[in-house]
C-alpha cells in the first residue's frame, strides 16, 4: 500500500475514538499486550515518562520532551490526537516518524490487525513504541490518551509518572465525580516509581495519596512545592520566575507556549525534572530555559492559545471541556481587544450546556461544526446557545465560518477559534 492507502486502512479497518467516541474504547489493555508481546515487547527496550490528566497533559508532555532533547537525550514523543498530520503523534527529537515507516509497520502487523481486531489507539500505541525502540531512543514521553488505568498506554514501567490535574471531561467513561475520575488516572502510577501530581486539589488529594501508599511510590504535589510570581509578557513570550519556599530557582524563564494556563503545565514540569535529576538524569537549569522558550519549534506544538493573524488578532485553543474554556477566558479577558468574535464548534458527548453558560454574552457568534460524526450539528449547537442568550449565525463549514469572522471583525478586534480540538484541527 502506499502511505495514503494505509491511512485510510488504518482510520477505516479499526474503531478510532474521534468518529466513534466511547465505541471504540476497549475496557482492558489486553489488545495491547497481545500485539507488544507479538512485536517482542518494544516498550520495554527504552525509558519512559507517563503522563496523565484531564487538561494540559499535552503541553506538558512536549515541554518535558523539550527539556530531555536540550539536555543531550534522545526523545520520544508519543501523543494524540494528531491535528494536521496522522505522524505528529509520534516523534523523535521534534522531527515526525517517516511516512515510510507507517507504511512498513501497518504491513507487517496487518496479520496480527486481521486476527486481534485491536482498536486505531490500539495500533498506534504498538507503532509508537516500535518506533522509538528502531530508532535507540533514551527516553520517550508517553501521553495517555484517556483515563489511565485501562489506557492502551499504560503497559509500560516508567521511570517517572505525572497526572497534570483532574477536572470533568470524558464522565460517561471515567466516572462523574472527581475522585472516580482520579481513581482512574492514578492508575498510571506504578510500584516504587515516583510519581509527580501537578495540581493539589481537595476532591483528589486522598485518591493519590492512598494510591502512591499502596504502590510505595514517592509522590510530590509541584503547585504545593513551587510557586510562581513576576509573570508579564514581553513581545510573543510569556515570562516568569519561579520559587521552591524562598529560593528562586529560575527568574525570568521564557516561555513560548502564551497562555496563562501554561503556569500550572510550567511547575508540573519543573517538579518533573527535580524529581528526574534526584534519579539520575542530568539536565541542566540552561537546557531547561532553552526547552521551554523554543518549546513550539522544537516539538512542532500547535494549537495552544496560538496566533494565526494579526489585525485582527486571531487566536486557536483546544481547550474543550469545562474546565478548559475558563481557562481560555481567562486568556481572552487578558487580550485587549474591542469586540469578541467566537468560531465555535463542540462535539456531542461534551457537556455543552456547561461551557455555554460560561461564554460571554456579549460577543459575536458564528456556530459550525468540525467534519465528523461525533460533531453537534451547527444548526442545534447555534440553538442551544442562544437559550443561554448567545447570538450569531450558523456556517456550513468551519472555514466558511471564520471566513465571516474575518469580514466582519474590525483590525482591532479579537476572533477566537475552539470548542473542540477538532475544530482548531480544521483551521489549521
Amino acid at each position: 500500500m502506499t502511505y495514503s492507502e494505509t491511512l485510510d486502512y488504518l482510520y477505516h479497518k479499526l474503531p478510532i475514538f474521534n468518529r466513534l467516541g466511547a465505541a471504540a474504547i476497549k475496557e482492558d489493555i489486553h489488545n495491547t499486550v497481545l500485539l507488544c508481546e507479538m512485536l517482542g515487547n518494544p516498550q520495554q527496550k527504552f525509558k519512559t515518562i507517563h503522563v496523565a490528566g484531564t487538561n494540559g497533559k499535552g503541553s506538558t508532555s512536549h515541554m518535558l520532551a523539550a527539556v530531555l532533547q536540550k539536555a543531550g537525550y534522545k526523545t520520544g514523543l508519543y501523543t494524540s490526537p494528531h491535528l494536521k498530520d496522522f505522524r505528529e503523534r509520534i516523534r523523535v527529537n521534534g522531527k515526525m516518524m517517516p511516512e515510510s515507516f507507517v507504511v512498513d509497520f501497518t504491513a507487517r502487523a496487518t496479520e496480527m490487525i486481521e486476527n486481534i481486531s485491536p482498536s486505531f489507539f490500539e495500533v498506534t500505541v504498538a507503532m509508537a513504541f516500535e518506533y522509538f525502540a528502531a530508532e535507540k531512543v533514551d527516553v520517550a514521553v508517553i501521553e495517555v490518551g484517556l483515563g489511565g488505568r485501562l489506557d492502551s498506554t499504560n503497559i509500560i514501567t516508567p521511570e517517572l509518572s505525572v497526572i497534570t490535574n483532574i477536572s470533568y471531561d470524558h464522565t460517561d467513561l471515567l466516572g462523574n465525580t472527581l475522585e472516580k475520575i482520579a481513581w482512574e488516572k492514578a492508575g498510571i502510577i506504578k510500584p516504587g516509581v515516583p510519581v509527580v501530581i501537578g495540581e493539589k486539589q481537595e476532591e483528589t488529594t486522598a485518591v493519590f495519596l492512598n494510591k502512591a501508599k499502596e504502590t510505595s511510590s514517592a509522590l510530590v504535589f509541584a503547585s504545593t512545592v513551587l510557586r510562581i510570581t513576576d509573570t508579564h509578557r514581553e513581545g510573543r513570550l510569556l515570562v516568569t520566575s519561579v520559587y521552591q519556599n524562598e529560593t528562586c530557582l529560575f527568574k525570568d524563564l521564557k516561555l513560548d507556549l502564551t497562555g496563562t494556563y501554561q503556569l500550572k503545565n510550567l511547575l508540573t514540569v519543573i517538579q518533573a525534572v527535580n524529581t528526574l535529576r534526584q534519579n539520575g538524569f542530568t539536565i541542566g537549569d540552561e537546557a531547561i530555559r532553552e526547552a521551554l522558550e523554543h518549546t513550539v519549534e522544537i516539538t512542532g506544538l500547535q494549537g495552544r492559545w496560538q496566533t494565526l493573524g494579526e489585525k485582527p488578532l486571531i487566536i486557536a485553543d483546544t481547550g474543550h471541556n469545562i474546565a478548559g474554556i475558563k481557562e481560555v477566558l481567562e486568556n481572552i479577558n487578558a487580550t485587549p481587544h474591542v469586540q469578541l468574535h467566537l468560531v465555535m464548534g463542540m462535539l456531542k458527548d461534551k457537556d455543552i450546556t456547561s461551557v455555554l453558560q460560561v461564554l460571554p454574552k456579549n460577543a459575536i457568534y458564528y456556530f459550525s461544526q468540525p467534519d465528523l460524526i461525533r460533531a453537534m450539528p451547527a444548526k442545534e449547537l447555534a440553538e442551544k446557545a442562544g437559550k443561554n442568550g448567545l447570538q450569531g449565525e450558523v456556517f456550513e463549514t468551519i472555514a466558511a465560518a471564520l471566513k465571516a469572522a474575518k469580514q466582519h471583525a474590525n483590525s482591532d478586534d479579537l476572533i477566537f477559534v475552539g470548542g473542540s480540538t477538532f475544530v482548531v484541527a480544521e483551521v489549521l
